[in-house]
Formats: structure tokens, sequence, C-alpha cells
């Protein structure tokens, strides 16, 4: 278990030798487990009580230990945080004593948060250790009636403050200006909700777009595109140098692409944001990709894979060599379905090694390696060192070029399973893409068992779905006529409330299996187009992607447009 999802508190008490290697790793497993905070859990094991825990962490921070139990709290105090901070951060303003605000932290040892907090004061702040419980229910009694900030409350405040559109202009390209600008409450305060709003509406990604006369910022949730409130066109410089500040990115470089990672806790919840940032001509394009550890489940039975696909995907990826492929657009799940693989056959007996661009989620048994081609640490060189460290099943986070496919053949040949990706449209299309980037097809033929292509379409929000009569123009699409239908039926969601009037809420896979068998093989050996290789598979069985999207159709679990749309 990497000390990424262990917390401070845990690696703390471990170093004080306060619990002993087994109980560590059985509580770390708990934590990755159930995303439950280290001290609930080592409470709820008996390993320690509170007050010793609560502590322990006072004592390491030179602080002291409070009790908030019927404890009233100065206006004065509670002025200086606003309740997004509070909630965002689960800390309370205690006092303001000479000028220093004390402050309760529900997780003290974290030094990023004491700095937000410090910022978001504007004062010096002494951190002070408390029940968490109380600390929740004191925000909960304080800050609760108040109405929170709302985006477009600060968006008001950032147009009405002339100092910040002056102090842009100044900064020009001075890397300590931008900095300075990049720490101010007003860009602090208005990041952190971006952030955190994009959390709740459950965003798979957020956009920070800079154009000639506007900036744009833009969330995907479901898969689709919605465009927030547009900030005043000068908020680009200091926004994207606060992302770049707290990505530990170089401020001061705007002319080369860079990469980095932020940690934020949202409403208790550990959220790993991945962040690309991309010159254009009028500035940075910053994306940042959500990854919510708690909300994504790696396991094969949650992936909702039909059950002829389960059953054939449990079974190959138990086989000792051969390789499995998964293909389809980026975005479509990939990564997700290939984790749950491995978490499956992750046991003591196996030593697994996975090559990422980047390393995504961190699986407790498997030795991860982040590719990182600008040091030269490229899939070919990673795979290459891979088969000197003995291992059992590899996964290539994708085979993007011949070297790469070729170490892949090899390592399979020589008794390895490995597990990959490919960007094709279909699963036959993959046969095509190894023979288009060089392989030889007896190669193919010989080490690839299957090939599963998914895609990710939106679900029908349950709480406003509603049944109806497809014309035939619809049906038509679906290369159906009104004699198949029988006494099935159509649904679509009107759109309410839980689902922001957009009539669909969360996402759910189609798939499509090709087998390799025998008469493929054949095919692959013939260099056969993909059409001619799907012809063949359909003959033998394959349900097609647009096929498995009839079937959620019919299941009342998608529309239409979705299923067109994505097949």
């Amino acid at each position: 278990m990497s000390d990424e999802i262990s917390s401070p508190l845990l690696r703390l008490i471990h170093g004080n030798g306060l619990i002993d290697d087994l109980q560590y790793e059985e509580v770390v497993g708990e934590i990755k487990r159930s995303a439950a905070p280290a001290i609930q859990v080592l409470q709820d094991f008996g390993i320690m009580k509170l007050d010793d825990i609560l502590h322990v962490e006072a004592t390491a921070l030179g602080t002291e230990v409070i009790s908030l139990k019927d404890r009233e709290i100065s206006a004065e105090a509670l002025k200086l945080i606003p309740a997004k901070v509070a909630q965002m951060y689960h800390c309370l303003p205690i006092a303001l004593l000479d000028g220093i605000l004390q402050v309760a932290l529900a997780e003290p040892l974290d030094p990023a948060t004491s700095d937000e907090i410090h910022f978001a004061a504007k004062r010096d702040v002494q951190i002070v250790v408390a029940d968490p419980a109380d600390i929740l229910k004191g925000i909960e009694r304080f800050y609760g009636q108040e109405e929170n900030e709302t985006f477009s409350q600060i968006l008001k405040e950032l147009d009405a403050n002339k100092d910040i559109a002056r102090e842009v202009v100044e900064a020009g390209d001075d890397a300590a200006a931008a900095e300075a600008l990049a720490n101010e409450v007003p860009i602090v305060k208005f990041v952190n909700l971006v952030l955190q709003q994009a959390v709740l509406d459950r965003a798979s990604d957020i956009h920070f777009e800079p154009f000639e006369s506007e900036f744009r910022i833009r969330y995907r949730v479901d898969g689709a595109l919605y465009e927030m409130a547009p900030p005043p066109k000068h908020l680009a410089l200091p926004v994207t140098s606060r992302i770049k500040v707290m990505s530990n990115l170089n401020i001061s470089e705007k002319r080369l692409p860079q990469d980095g990672r932020i940690n934020i806790t949202v409403s208790g919840k550990q959220i790993d944001l991945r962040v690309s940032c991309l010159p254009t001509a009028f500035g940075e394009s910053i994306v940042l990709r959500v990854l919510d550890r708690s909300s994504v489940s790696l396991e094969v039975e949650s992936l909702g894979l039909p059950k002829y696909v389960y059953d054939f995907v449990t079974e190959v990826i138990q086989r000792p060599n051969g390789i499995f492929v998964v293909t389809g657009p980026t975005g479509c799940g990939k990564t997700t379905t290939l984790y749950s693989c491995l978490r499956r056959v992750n046991a003591i007996d196996s030593k697994l090694l996975t090559a990422e661009d980047p390393v995504e989620f961190d699986i407790e048994g498997i030795m991860q390696v982040a590719i990182n081609e600008a040091a030269g640490m490229t899939f070919a060189k990673a795979l290459k060192s891979f088969l000197r460290q003995d291992p059992d099943i590899i996964m290539v986070g994708e085979m993007r070029d011949l070297e790469t496919a070729q170490i892949s053949i090899q390592a399979s040949l020589t008794g390895h399973l490995v597990l990959s990706t490919l960007h094709t449209n279909d699963s036959p299309g993959a046969v095509t893409r190894l023979v288009d980037m060089g392989v030889e097809p007896f190669l193919i033929s010989s080490t690839l068992m299957a090939v599963l292509g998914q895609r990710l379409v939106r679900t029908i929000c349950k709480n406003c779905r509603t049944p109806f009569e497809p014309t035939e123009q619809q049906l038509s699409l679906l290369g159906l006529s009104p004699y198949d239908l029988g006494d099935k039926v159509f649904h679509y969601g009107r759109g309410c409330s839980t689902c922001n009037d957009t009539g669909y809420k969360g996402r759910k896979g189609i798939f499509e299996l090709l087998v390799v068998s025998d008469a493929i093989r054949t095919l692959i050996n013939d260099r056969a187009p993909t059409v001619v290789v799907r012809q063949k598979a359909v003959e033998l069985g394959m349900v097609t992607l647009r096929e498995d999207g009839l079937r959620s159709i019919f299941d009342g679990d998608t529309t239409i447009e979705e299923v067109v749309k994505y097949t």
C-alpha cells in the first residue's frame, strides 16, 4: 500500500511504535476498502481510543486538545472563515487571541489545509485538535443556517474587484507577481468553489478555456459538457496560476505543456485531480480529470457486463498466458475494466506489474509504473524491464506503437498474461490495427485471446423516466421496423431537479466481445479486412455494440439517441 493512500495520522502512529506492522496493514486495507478516515478505523478495530489518538496529534503539532462540547464561539472568529471554507476543509474557528486565529481541524496533520485556511482568514492561524465528530457538528451548528456563498456571488465580487484587474495587467510575465496573485483570497476562494461544485455535480473533467474575448469554464458530466457562468476575461491568468500552484507546476513556463496532480478533500472524500496544461493562442488551457476513489468500484461484477461476457472475461483472465485487449475511444472506461480484472486476479501467489500513463488509481499488491516520455521512460522501456522482474501478469496502459506491441507479444509467448488497451472503433478493428502497426499476423493469431469493445451511454434518470411510442424515423435509425417491436416499451427522461433537467443521470457500459476462435485466426493469418472479420464474428455469435445497446434500450436503461450516438 502506498503512503499516498494511508493517512498522515496513521503514518505518525505507526512511526511512534503505537501500532505494529500487522495492525498498520489491517487499518490501511480497511481505509482502502471503505474510504473511512483513519481515526474512525483505529477506533472501530479497538486499536486505540479517541483521546489517545487526539493526544498523539496534538503532541506532534506542539498544540493542545480542546473540547467543543457546549463551547460558545465568538462571532468575531466565525466571521474570519467563510462557510464554504469551513465545509470544504472541515475546520471550525474557535477564538481570536492576540490577532492569531485558533482553528480546530478534522485532519490537523495536513499542512496544505492549514495553508488554505491561512489564506482564507488573512491572518496567522494556530491549529488545535478536537474530536472530528464535534467539529462537524459545530460547522453544522454555526454555519448550517448561513447561506453558502454561491458561484454567482463570488463572480460579482470578482467583477467588482478592480484591484485584481489592475494587478493582472501589472503582473505581465513576472512569475513572482503571478504567484502572489494566485494566492489572493478571492482567487483561492473562487477556484476552490469551482472544484467543489464540479465534484458535487459528479463531473469527470473540468475545462478552463481562455479565448480572445472570454474565459470559459465547462464541466463534463456523464459524457456531456455543460458551461458555467463565464468569469471575467482578466481572471484567466490568476485562475490558471492558482491551479498551477496547487499542482506544483512551473508558473513561469507558458510555452510547453505540463502535467501535474492535485489532492483535495471535498465533503470528507479524498479526490485526485489530474492536471493537464496546454499553451494556446490566448493563454493556457487547463483540463482537470476528476478521480474520486470512493465512487469507483473496481469489481468485475459492478461493470455491468452481460452474463456471457462476464463468464468469458472472468475465465480468460485466469489463463496463464495470452493477450486480452479492451478497445474503445478515450473516456469509455477501458482502464476501469482492466483495473477490475487486475483486482480479480490480484492474489498472493501472482506478481502483477502495470505500465500506465499516468497511474490513475493505486491498487494494493500491484507494482504500478508511471510512464514518463520526457524522462525517457516509455512503454517499450518499461516492458523490457518488466520481463526481468519475474511477473505473472502484465498490464500495458496502451499499445501505441510497433515496439510496444512486439514486446507484449513476446511477453505472452514466454508465459505471461498481458492485458492492454487499443483505440479503435470496434473489437474486430483491433486486429487490423495491430497488423497496420506492422505486427506479423501469425504472431497476433497465436497470442490474442479476445478483444472487448466498449462504450459508455448515459442512463435515463430513474426519477423522471417516462414511456413513449417511438416514431418510424427513430426506429429506422436503429434498423428496426414497428413489426419488430412486439410488446417492447421505450423510455426517455422528461427532466427534473434530480438530473438537472437533462433526463439522464449516470452512465452504463455496452459491450462487444470478439473471441479469437480458429475461424478468426485463419482470417487474421490471411490479412482479412476488418469488415470480413466482423462478418465472421457475427456469424459465430458475436453480439455487436448496437445489439447490446438495444438490450439497454429495451431494459429501460437508456434512450434511442444515446445508442445511435455511440454505436
